[in-house]
């Protein structure tokens, strides 16, 4: 998996590519690891390019989402299609996490 970090409207996006498994999900959470170290507590992840979460990603996912919480951030997911979307349908994780369609509605909810 890949993460491009961008910057918008003092938000940062992460986008993930990629496959998000077992073998990958270290890479999320060194990623996470760095913003919330430079106190970058408004993320939007953009998953768009995500073909594949596994469980061990959607619990590094929560363990995110939790640390946010705690540091009265906010954390927003937008762009799931695909297997992404069906996984976060079947496990309920819509209604754990903030998700919209784009990133221009992800940059509204983190305003």
């Amino acid at each position: 998996m890949d993460i491009l970090t961008e910057t918008a409207a003092e938000r940062t996006i992460g986008k993930l590519k990629g496959r998000m498994d077992t073998l990958t999900t270290k890479t999320f959470d060194q990623w996470f690891s760095n913003q919330m170290g430079q106190a970058r507590t408004h993320l939007i992840l953009d998953m768009s390019e995500l073909v594949y979460i596994s469980s061990s990603g959607l619990r590094s996912l929560l363990a995110a989402a939790k640390q946010i919480k705690a540091a009265s951030g906010t954390l927003v997911l937008c762009g799931l299609t695909g297997v992404v979307r069906q996984v976060f349908e079947l496990s309920g994780f819509f209604t754990i996490f903030q998700v919209v369609d784009d990133i221009d509605k992800a940059l509204q909810k983190t305003g």
